[in-house]
This record gives C-alpha cells, sequence and structure tokens, in this order.
C-alpha cells in the first residue's frame, strides 16, 4: 500500500482518522442544536403510540371511542410518528458530512456534492411548515384544552401537554441550523 494515498493516523494508536468533508465543520451550538431536534419531536410521538398501543392517555368521551385501538388507529399513529421523527432527524444532515456530500451508497447520486438550495430550501421551508403546525396547537390554550370535556384532564393532560410543549422547538432549531449550515457553507464561516 503506497503510504501516500492512506489517511492520517494516529501514531499512538495507529487508528486511522477520517477524511475531512469540508473545509470547516459546525460549530458546537449547531451541533447540539440539530441533536435537540429529534429530541424535541420524541416525547410527542411516544405519547401518540402510548395511545396507539392501547394506554390510556385520558380521551373520554367521543374521543376515546374515535382513538380506541384499531389497525387503522394504530397505522395513522405509526406512520405519523414514524415521519416526523424521520423528519426530524434530517435535520442532522445539516450538520453532519452527509449534509455536504451524499453517501456513496445513495442511489444514483451516491458521492456527489449536495448544493446548498438543495439542503437549505427544503430544510427553511420545513422550519416554516412545522412552526405553521405547531404554533396553532397553542394558541387557545395546551394541547389538552383543544378537546373539550373529552380531552385528558388532571394528570394525563399535564403528561399529555409535557410531551407536546416541546414541539414549540422544532421550527425554530430547525431555522438556526439551517441559517448556520448556509452560513458555513456559503460564507466558509464556522457557523
Amino acid at each position: 500500500m503506497n503510504p501516500a494515498k492512506t489517511l492520517p493516523s494516529d501514531a499512538n494508536t495507529g487508528v486511522v482518522s477520517p477524511a475531512p468533508s469540508s473545509g470547516s465543520s459546525s460549530s458546537r451550538w449547531a451541533v447540539m442544536a440539530a441533536h435537540a431536534v429529534p429530541l424535541a419531536v420524541l416525547p410527542s410521538g411516544l405519547w401518540r403510540m402510548a395511545m396507539a398501543v392501547g394506554i390510556p392517555v385520558g380521551w373520554s368521551g367521543q374521543l376515546a371511542e374515535d382513538w380506541q385501538p384499531s389497525p387503522e388507529n394504530f397505522f395513522y399513529i405509526t406512520l405519523l410518528t414514524v415521519v416526523t421523527e424521520t423528519l426530524a432527524f434530517l435535520t442532522l444532515g445539516l450538520v453532519r458530512p452527509w449534509g455536504e456530500r451524499l453517501p456513496r451508497w445513495f442511489p444514483f447520486l451516491g458521492g456527489r456534492r449536495v448544493p446548498v438550495w438543495a439542503a437549505a430550501v427544503p430544510a427553511g421551508l420545513g422550519a416554516l411548515a412545522v412552526a405553521a403546525v405547531t404554533l396553532p396547537m397553542f394558541w387557545g390554550g395546551m394541547p389538552a384544552d383543544a378537546g373539550g370535556s373529552d380531552a385528558p384532564q388532571g394528570v394525563a393532560a399535564l403528561v399529555m401537554n409535557a410531551c407536546y410543549v416541546p414541539l414549540l422547538l422544532w421550527g425554530p432549531l430547525v431555522a438556526v441550523v439551517t441559517v448556520a449550515y448556509c452560513r458555513r457553507r456559503l460564507g466558509g464561516t464556522r457557523a
């Protein structure tokens, strides 16, 4: 093997260092904000999945009938939860190498550089869309208040609200990570 073509390694351990992906890396605050996004979405997903598998979450009356465990409700709730968590997870691409260059295994485009607009535009629109969906949930009060007398009450309402309040962070976190991504990729600054 030609030593000039090998990656640098730590002389003490012999561990090969990964090749750098770009001239600058993401700032610590942007990485922390990107990692916070899936964590902010997770509690509401867990609450929904509890409902999907039949754990009582506090619904009563018509809402309890509408959301009782059934194959249709399980499929819908599971799909909604998987899609939201996947979208939240994609935020990590704004601070990871796969947000700058597609992994080699990616069909047809693997190994190609990601144009800044191809990541920033969907992320920016996603931040706006998420804010447009989550903010109205809180305009009339807390989420548990929206169901009237059939909604969770007492401790069940407290748990539901505690699981949904972190969603308010989703849009703003994606927005600031998107701005940091654009600044880093376009301006060469560590943002």
